[in-house]
Protein backbone atom coordinates (compact mmCIF):
# COMPACT_ATOMS: atom_id res chain seq x y z
CA UNK A 1 0.00 0.00 0.00
CA UNK A 2 1.66 3.18 -1.22
CA UNK A 3 1.36 6.18 1.09
CA UNK A 4 0.97 8.59 -1.84
CA UNK A 5 -1.94 6.55 -3.21
CA UNK A 6 -3.62 6.47 0.19
CA UNK A 7 -3.23 10.25 0.53
CA UNK A 8 -4.67 10.89 -2.93
CA UNK A 9 -7.64 8.54 -2.49
CA UNK A 10 -8.40 9.96 0.95
CA UNK A 11 -8.20 13.57 -0.27
CA UNK A 12 -10.53 12.87 -3.20
CA UNK A 13 -13.07 11.00 -1.06
CA UNK A 14 -13.08 13.74 1.60
CA UNK A 15 -13.60 16.40 -1.07
CA UNK A 16 -16.48 14.48 -2.65
CA UNK A 17 -17.96 13.76 0.78
CA UNK A 18 -17.93 17.44 1.67
CA UNK A 19 -19.26 18.54 -1.74
CA UNK A 20 -22.12 16.02 -1.68
CA UNK A 21 -23.24 16.97 1.82
CA UNK A 22 -22.99 20.68 0.99
CA UNK A 23 -25.06 20.18 -2.18
CA UNK A 24 -27.72 18.24 -0.28
CA UNK A 25 -27.92 20.93 2.39
CA UNK A 26 -28.28 23.64 -0.24
CA UNK A 27 -31.04 21.66 -1.94
CA UNK A 28 -32.85 21.38 1.38
CA UNK A 29 -32.57 25.11 2.05
CA UNK A 30 -33.78 26.08 -1.42
CA UNK A 31 -36.67 23.61 -1.39
CA UNK A 32 -37.90 24.62 2.06
CA UNK A 33 -37.54 28.35 1.29
CA UNK A 34 -39.46 27.94 -1.98
CA UNK A 35 -42.43 26.42 -0.14
CA UNK A 36 -42.20 28.61 2.97
CA UNK A 37 -45.28 30.70 2.32
CA UNK A 38 -47.70 28.02 1.23
CA UNK A 39 -49.03 25.32 3.54
CA UNK A 40 -49.32 22.00 1.65
CA UNK A 41 -52.93 21.25 0.71
CA UNK A 42 -53.33 18.20 3.01
CA UNK A 43 -52.47 20.44 6.00
CA UNK A 44 -54.36 23.56 4.98
CA UNK A 45 -56.99 23.13 7.69
CA UNK A 46 -54.74 21.80 10.46
CA UNK A 47 -51.48 23.80 10.24
CA UNK A 48 -51.45 27.59 10.37
CA UNK A 49 -49.42 29.65 7.93
CA UNK A 50 -47.45 31.12 10.85
CA UNK A 51 -46.52 27.66 12.17
CA UNK A 52 -45.52 26.54 8.67
CA UNK A 53 -43.27 29.57 8.18
CA UNK A 54 -41.72 29.07 11.63
CA UNK A 55 -40.90 25.44 10.80
CA UNK A 56 -39.36 26.51 7.49
CA UNK A 57 -37.23 29.17 9.16
CA UNK A 58 -36.07 26.74 11.85
CA UNK A 59 -35.17 24.08 9.29
CA UNK A 60 -33.23 26.58 7.17
CA UNK A 61 -31.38 27.96 10.20
CA UNK A 62 -30.39 24.46 11.31
CA UNK A 63 -29.27 23.56 7.79
CA UNK A 64 -27.09 26.67 7.58
CA UNK A 65 -25.52 25.90 10.93
CA UNK A 66 -25.00 22.35 9.70
CA UNK A 67 -23.19 23.65 6.63
CA UNK A 68 -20.84 25.63 8.84
CA UNK A 69 -20.31 22.51 10.92
CA UNK A 70 -19.51 20.53 7.77
CA UNK A 71 -16.89 23.06 6.69
CA UNK A 72 -15.25 23.22 10.11
CA UNK A 73 -15.44 19.45 10.56
CA UNK A 74 -13.82 18.82 7.19
CA UNK A 75 -11.07 21.33 7.96
CA UNK A 76 -10.44 19.66 11.33
CA UNK A 77 -10.37 16.22 9.67
CA UNK A 78 -7.76 17.35 7.15
CA UNK A 79 -5.85 19.09 9.95
CA UNK A 80 -5.69 15.93 12.04
CA UNK A 81 -4.60 13.78 9.09
CA UNK A 82 -2.96 15.21 5.98
CA UNK A 83 -1.72 18.35 7.72
CA UNK A 84 -0.06 16.40 10.55
CA UNK A 85 -2.09 17.36 13.63
CA UNK A 86 -2.41 13.81 14.94
CA UNK A 87 1.25 13.12 14.16
CA UNK A 88 2.28 16.13 16.27
CA UNK A 89 0.04 15.12 19.16
CA UNK A 90 1.29 11.55 19.01
CA UNK A 91 4.96 12.49 18.92
CA UNK A 92 4.55 14.92 21.83
CA UNK A 93 2.80 12.42 24.10
CA UNK A 94 4.94 9.46 23.04
CA UNK A 95 8.20 11.24 23.81
CA UNK A 96 6.89 12.61 27.11
CA UNK A 97 5.08 9.56 28.48
CA UNK A 98 6.06 6.29 26.84
CA UNK A 99 9.64 6.03 28.22
CA UNK A 100 8.50 6.73 31.80
CA UNK A 101 4.97 5.34 32.07
CA UNK A 102 4.96 2.61 29.46
CA UNK A 103 3.02 1.77 26.33
CA UNK A 104 -0.49 1.51 27.78
CA UNK A 105 -0.37 4.84 29.62
CA UNK A 106 0.95 6.61 26.52
CA UNK A 107 -1.76 5.12 24.28
CA UNK A 108 -4.58 5.91 26.71
CA UNK A 109 -3.24 9.46 27.05
CA UNK A 110 -3.24 9.79 23.25
CA UNK A 111 -6.88 8.69 23.02
CA UNK A 112 -7.90 10.96 25.89
CA UNK A 113 -6.03 13.99 24.54
CA UNK A 114 -7.47 13.53 21.06
CA UNK A 115 -11.00 13.26 22.50
CA UNK A 116 -10.52 16.37 24.63
CA UNK A 117 -9.12 18.49 21.79
CA UNK A 118 -11.88 17.33 19.44
CA UNK A 119 -14.55 18.20 22.02
CA UNK A 120 -13.07 21.67 22.55
CA UNK A 121 -13.05 22.29 18.80
CA UNK A 122 -16.73 21.31 18.57
CA UNK A 123 -17.78 23.28 21.65
CA UNK A 124 -18.33 26.73 20.05
CA UNK A 125 -20.79 25.40 17.48
CA UNK A 126 -22.56 23.32 20.11
CA UNK A 127 -22.93 26.35 22.35
CA UNK A 128 -24.14 28.49 19.44
CA UNK A 129 -26.71 25.89 18.47
CA UNK A 130 -28.02 25.74 22.03
CA UNK A 131 -27.91 29.35 23.19
CA UNK A 132 -28.49 31.16 19.90
CA UNK A 133 -30.34 29.00 17.38
CA UNK A 134 -32.53 26.97 19.76
CA UNK A 135 -33.04 30.05 21.90
CA UNK A 136 -34.20 32.11 18.93
CA UNK A 137 -36.97 29.63 18.16
CA UNK A 138 -38.03 29.20 21.77
CA UNK A 139 -36.76 25.64 22.29
CA UNK A 140 -33.79 26.11 24.59
CA UNK A 141 -34.23 25.86 28.34
CA UNK A 142 -30.62 24.97 29.17
CA UNK A 143 -28.88 27.45 31.44
CA UNK A 144 -25.13 28.09 31.11
CA UNK A 145 -24.63 26.35 34.46
CA UNK A 146 -26.54 23.26 33.30
CA UNK A 147 -24.65 23.29 30.00
CA UNK A 148 -21.31 23.22 31.84
CA UNK A 149 -22.57 20.61 34.30
CA UNK A 150 -23.62 18.35 31.41
CA UNK A 151 -20.17 18.71 29.86
CA UNK A 152 -18.47 17.78 33.13
CA UNK A 153 -20.76 14.80 33.69
CA UNK A 154 -20.13 13.59 30.13
CA UNK A 155 -16.38 13.93 30.63
CA UNK A 156 -16.55 11.98 33.88
CA UNK A 157 -18.55 9.20 32.21
CA UNK A 158 -15.99 9.05 29.42
CA UNK A 159 -13.24 8.58 31.99
CA UNK A 160 -15.11 6.01 34.08
CA UNK A 161 -16.55 3.99 31.17
CA UNK A 162 -14.54 4.90 28.08
CA UNK A 163 -11.01 4.53 29.41
CA UNK A 164 -11.46 0.97 30.77
CA UNK A 165 -13.04 -0.12 27.47
CA UNK A 166 -10.21 1.52 25.54
CA UNK A 167 -7.64 -0.18 27.75
CA UNK A 168 -9.30 -3.55 27.15
CA UNK A 169 -9.34 -3.07 23.36
CA UNK A 170 -5.72 -1.90 23.33
CA UNK A 171 -4.69 -4.90 25.41
CA UNK A 172 -6.52 -7.24 23.01
CA UNK A 173 -4.86 -5.58 20.01
CA UNK A 174 -1.46 -6.14 21.53
CA UNK A 175 -1.99 -9.64 22.89
CA UNK A 176 -4.34 -11.50 20.53
CA UNK A 177 -2.28 -11.51 17.33
CA UNK A 178 -3.60 -10.86 13.80
CA UNK A 179 -7.10 -12.00 14.74
CA UNK A 180 -7.39 -9.40 17.51
CA UNK A 181 -10.34 -7.73 15.77
CA UNK A 182 -12.63 -10.72 16.45
CA UNK A 183 -11.95 -10.58 20.18
CA UNK A 184 -12.22 -6.79 20.21
CA UNK A 185 -15.60 -7.06 18.50
CA UNK A 186 -16.82 -9.55 21.10
CA UNK A 187 -15.69 -7.21 23.86
CA UNK A 188 -17.46 -4.27 22.19
CA UNK A 189 -20.70 -6.24 21.77
CA UNK A 190 -20.58 -7.30 25.42
CA UNK A 191 -19.96 -3.71 26.50
CA UNK A 192 -22.80 -2.44 24.31
CA UNK A 193 -25.27 -4.95 25.75
CA UNK A 194 -24.15 -4.20 29.30
CA UNK A 195 -24.63 -0.48 28.67
CA UNK A 196 -28.21 -1.09 27.52
CA UNK A 197 -28.90 -2.82 30.83
CA UNK A 198 -27.33 -0.24 33.15
CA UNK A 199 -28.18 2.95 31.22
CA UNK A 200 -31.76 3.41 32.55
CA UNK A 201 -30.85 3.14 36.22
CA UNK A 202 -27.24 4.30 36.46
CA UNK A 203 -26.47 6.71 33.61
CA UNK A 204 -29.68 8.45 32.49
CA UNK A 205 -30.49 9.67 36.05
CA UNK A 206 -27.20 11.59 36.06
CA UNK A 207 -28.65 13.96 33.45
CA UNK A 208 -32.41 13.93 34.06
CA UNK A 209 -34.94 13.30 36.79
CA UNK A 210 -37.29 10.33 36.31
CA UNK A 211 -40.49 10.03 38.31
CA UNK A 212 -43.20 7.34 38.14
CA UNK A 213 -46.20 8.31 36.03
CA UNK A 214 -48.69 9.83 38.48
CA UNK A 215 -51.69 10.14 36.15
CA UNK A 216 -53.65 7.06 37.29
CA UNK A 217 -56.15 6.91 34.38
CA UNK A 218 -53.37 7.33 31.83
CA UNK A 219 -51.20 4.76 33.63
CA UNK A 220 -54.09 2.28 33.55
CA UNK A 221 -54.64 2.95 29.86
CA UNK A 222 -50.95 2.45 29.11
CA UNK A 223 -50.82 -0.72 31.22
CA UNK A 224 -53.82 -2.14 29.33
CA UNK A 225 -52.14 -1.36 26.00
CA UNK A 226 -48.93 -3.06 27.07
CA UNK A 227 -50.81 -6.09 28.36
CA UNK A 228 -52.67 -6.68 25.10
CA UNK A 229 -49.42 -6.15 23.21
CA UNK A 230 -47.67 -8.72 25.39
CA UNK A 231 -45.01 -6.25 26.50
CA UNK A 232 -43.51 -6.06 29.99
CA UNK A 233 -41.59 -3.10 31.34
CA UNK A 234 -40.11 -2.32 34.72
CA UNK A 235 -42.02 0.93 35.04
CA UNK A 236 -43.64 3.98 33.47
CA UNK A 237 -41.61 7.14 34.03
CA UNK A 238 -41.88 10.84 33.26
CA UNK A 239 -38.62 12.62 32.40
CA UNK A 240 -38.05 16.32 32.99
CA UNK A 241 -37.30 17.01 29.32
CA UNK A 242 -38.60 20.57 29.77
CA UNK A 243 -35.51 21.25 31.88
CA UNK A 244 -33.44 21.38 28.70
CA UNK A 245 -35.77 21.78 25.74
CA UNK A 246 -39.34 22.41 24.62
CA UNK A 247 -39.09 19.45 22.22
CA UNK A 248 -41.27 16.45 23.11
CA UNK A 249 -40.68 12.72 22.85
CA UNK A 250 -41.33 9.28 24.29
CA UNK A 251 -39.09 6.23 24.17
CA UNK A 252 -38.23 2.80 25.50
CA UNK A 253 -34.89 2.22 27.10
CA UNK A 254 -33.06 -0.72 28.59
CA UNK A 255 -32.76 -4.39 27.75
CA UNK A 256 -34.53 -7.44 29.10
CA UNK A 257 -35.90 -6.94 32.60
CA UNK A 258 -34.51 -3.38 32.75
CA UNK A 259 -36.81 -2.02 30.01
CA UNK A 260 -38.56 1.23 30.88
CA UNK A 261 -41.19 3.39 29.22
CA UNK A 262 -40.21 7.06 29.39
CA UNK A 263 -42.41 10.03 28.55
CA UNK A 264 -41.09 13.57 28.26
CA UNK A 265 -43.13 15.88 30.51
CA UNK A 266 -43.51 18.14 27.47
CA UNK A 267 -45.21 15.29 25.61
CA UNK A 268 -47.75 14.62 28.36
CA UNK A 269 -48.53 18.32 28.61
CA UNK A 270 -49.37 18.54 24.90
CA UNK A 271 -51.14 15.30 23.94
CA UNK A 272 -54.49 13.81 24.91
CA UNK A 273 -54.55 10.40 26.65
CA UNK A 274 -55.62 8.75 23.38
CA UNK A 275 -52.74 10.38 21.54
CA UNK A 276 -50.26 9.30 24.21
CA UNK A 277 -51.57 5.74 23.90
CA UNK A 278 -51.19 5.85 20.11
CA UNK A 279 -47.61 7.16 20.33
CA UNK A 280 -46.74 4.42 22.80
CA UNK A 281 -48.38 1.82 20.53
CA UNK A 282 -46.11 3.03 17.75
CA UNK A 283 -43.04 2.57 19.95
CA UNK A 284 -44.27 -0.88 20.94
CA UNK A 285 -44.57 -1.66 17.25
CA UNK A 286 -40.81 -1.33 16.90
CA UNK A 287 -40.36 -4.10 19.44
CA UNK A 288 -43.16 -6.33 18.19
CA UNK A 289 -41.93 -6.09 14.58
CA UNK A 290 -38.36 -6.79 15.80
CA UNK A 291 -37.03 -3.49 14.47
CA UNK A 292 -34.85 -2.99 17.53
CA UNK A 293 -33.30 -6.43 17.06
CA UNK A 294 -32.76 -5.86 13.32
CA UNK A 295 -31.05 -2.53 13.93
CA UNK A 296 -28.87 -4.00 16.66
CA UNK A 297 -27.80 -6.87 14.40
CA UNK A 298 -27.05 -4.42 11.59
CA UNK A 299 -24.89 -2.31 13.91
CA UNK A 300 -23.03 -5.35 15.16
CA UNK A 301 -22.49 -6.67 11.62
CA UNK A 302 -21.18 -3.32 10.39
CA UNK A 303 -18.84 -3.00 13.37
CA UNK A 304 -17.48 -6.51 12.74
CA UNK A 305 -16.79 -5.68 9.08
CA UNK A 306 -15.18 -2.37 10.05
CA UNK A 307 -12.92 -4.02 12.63
CA UNK A 308 -11.91 -6.66 10.09
CA UNK A 309 -10.84 -3.90 7.69
CA UNK A 310 -8.99 -2.15 10.51
CA UNK A 311 -7.27 -5.42 11.39
CA UNK A 312 -5.74 -5.42 7.90
CA UNK A 313 -5.03 -1.69 7.67
CA UNK A 314 -3.28 -1.60 11.05
CA UNK A 315 -0.50 -3.78 9.58
CA UNK A 316 0.07 -1.50 6.57
CA UNK A 317 2.68 1.23 7.01
CA UNK A 318 1.14 3.12 4.08
CA UNK A 319 -2.10 3.46 6.04
CA UNK A 320 -0.35 5.60 8.64
CA UNK A 321 1.97 7.54 6.36
CA UNK A 322 -0.78 8.15 3.80
CA UNK A 323 -2.92 9.78 6.48
CA UNK A 324 -0.18 12.06 7.71
CA UNK A 325 1.24 10.04 10.63
CA UNK A 326 4.68 8.50 10.97
CA UNK A 327 4.23 5.01 12.52
CA UNK A 328 5.88 4.43 15.87
CA UNK A 329 9.08 2.42 15.76
CA UNK A 330 9.62 1.94 19.49
CA UNK A 331 6.01 1.98 20.69
CA UNK A 332 2.75 0.31 19.66
CA UNK A 333 0.63 1.84 16.90
CA UNK A 334 -2.68 0.48 18.15
CA UNK A 335 -4.13 3.75 19.46
CA UNK A 336 -2.97 5.50 16.31
CA UNK A 337 -4.71 2.90 14.17
CA UNK A 338 -7.97 3.31 16.09
CA UNK A 339 -7.87 7.09 15.78
CA UNK A 340 -6.94 7.16 12.10
CA UNK A 341 -9.61 4.63 11.24
CA UNK A 342 -12.22 6.56 13.21
CA UNK A 343 -11.26 9.72 11.34
CA UNK A 344 -11.21 8.13 7.89
CA UNK A 345 -14.32 5.96 8.14
CA UNK A 346 -17.15 8.58 7.90
CA UNK A 347 -16.27 9.85 4.39
CA UNK A 348 -16.05 6.30 3.03
CA UNK A 349 -19.20 5.06 4.81
CA UNK A 350 -21.37 8.04 3.91
CA UNK A 351 -22.90 6.42 0.84
CA UNK A 352 -24.33 3.74 3.10
CA UNK A 353 -26.40 6.38 4.90
CA UNK A 354 -29.35 6.23 2.46
CA UNK A 355 -29.67 2.48 3.02
CA UNK A 356 -29.89 2.91 6.78
CA UNK A 357 -32.32 5.81 6.42
CA UNK A 358 -34.50 3.81 4.01
CA UNK A 359 -34.66 0.86 6.42
CA UNK A 360 -35.54 3.18 9.30
CA UNK A 361 -38.35 4.88 7.35
CA UNK A 362 -39.76 1.48 6.41
CA UNK A 363 -39.73 0.52 10.07
CA UNK A 364 -41.61 3.70 10.96
CA UNK A 365 -44.39 2.85 8.51
CA UNK A 366 -44.60 -0.66 9.96
CA UNK A 367 -44.73 0.67 13.53
CA UNK A 368 -47.50 3.08 12.49
CA UNK A 369 -49.46 0.16 11.05
CA UNK A 370 -49.04 -1.77 14.30
CA UNK A 371 -50.21 1.29 16.27
CA UNK A 372 -53.38 1.38 14.17
CA UNK A 373 -54.05 -2.23 15.15
CA UNK A 374 -53.65 -1.54 18.87
CA UNK A 375 -54.94 2.04 19.19
CA UNK A 376 -56.76 4.65 17.13
CA UNK A 377 -54.85 5.68 14.03
CA UNK A 378 -56.58 9.06 14.10
CA UNK A 379 -55.08 9.71 17.52
CA UNK A 380 -51.64 8.88 16.16
CA UNK A 381 -52.19 11.25 13.23
CA UNK A 382 -53.26 13.99 15.64
CA UNK A 383 -50.21 13.40 17.82
CA UNK A 384 -47.89 13.54 14.84
CA UNK A 385 -49.38 16.85 13.71
CA UNK A 386 -48.93 18.35 17.17
CA UNK A 387 -45.37 17.07 17.47
CA UNK A 388 -44.44 18.34 14.02
CA UNK A 389 -45.75 21.78 14.94
CA UNK A 390 -44.21 21.81 18.43
CA UNK A 391 -40.82 20.63 17.13
CA UNK A 392 -41.01 23.00 14.12
CA UNK A 393 -40.46 20.13 11.68
CA UNK A 394 -40.84 21.25 8.09
CA UNK A 395 -43.70 19.80 6.06
CA UNK A 396 -41.84 20.39 2.78
CA UNK A 397 -38.36 18.79 2.92
CA UNK A 398 -36.35 18.21 -0.26
CA UNK A 399 -37.09 14.66 -1.49
CA UNK A 400 -33.45 13.79 -2.15
CA UNK A 401 -32.38 15.17 1.20
CA UNK A 402 -35.03 12.95 2.79
CA UNK A 403 -33.62 9.87 1.06
CA UNK A 404 -30.15 10.53 2.48
CA UNK A 405 -30.92 11.73 5.98
CA UNK A 406 -34.48 11.22 7.20
CA UNK A 407 -34.88 8.32 9.60
CA UNK A 408 -38.63 9.08 9.72
CA UNK A 409 -40.90 9.53 6.69
CA UNK A 410 -41.93 13.11 5.90
CA UNK A 411 -45.20 14.07 7.58
CA UNK A 412 -47.15 14.20 4.32
CA UNK A 413 -46.22 10.60 3.46
CA UNK A 414 -46.74 9.31 6.97
CA UNK A 415 -50.13 10.93 7.47
CA UNK A 416 -51.32 9.74 4.06
CA UNK A 417 -50.45 6.18 5.07
CA UNK A 418 -52.22 6.64 8.40
CA UNK A 419 -55.33 7.97 6.65
CA UNK A 420 -55.52 4.71 4.72
CA UNK A 421 -54.98 2.65 7.87
CA UNK A 422 -57.15 4.58 10.32
CA UNK A 423 -60.48 3.02 9.25
CA UNK A 424 -59.04 -0.32 10.39
CA UNK A 425 -57.91 1.01 13.74
CA UNK A 426 -58.73 -0.82 16.93
CA UNK A 427 -61.24 1.79 18.06
CA UNK A 428 -63.21 1.57 14.80
CA UNK A 429 -63.09 -2.20 14.90
CA UNK A 430 -64.70 -2.17 18.34
CA UNK A 431 -67.42 0.23 17.19
CA UNK A 432 -68.41 -1.83 14.16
Amino acid sequence: MQASTVSLVFAVVVLLWFALRLWLAQRQIRHVARHRDEVPAPFATTVSAAAHRRAADYTIARARLGMLGMALGTAVLVGWTLLGGLDLLNATLRDALQPRLGDMAYQLALLAAFTLVSALLELPLEAYGTFVLEQRFGFNRVTPALFVADLLRSALLALVIGLPLAALVLWIMGAAGPGWWIWAWLAWVGFHLMLLVVYPTLIAPLFNRFEPLQDAPLAARVAALMQRCGFAAKGLFVMDGSRRSAHANAYFTGLGASKRVVFFDTLLARLTPGEVEAVLAHELGHFKRRHVLVRMIAIFAFSLAALAVLGWLARQSGFYAGLGVAPNLAAPNDALALLLFGLALPPFAFLLAPLGAMLSRRHEFEADAYACEQADGRDLAGALLKLHEDNASTLTPDPLYVRFYYSHPPAIERLAALAALAPGSRQDARAS
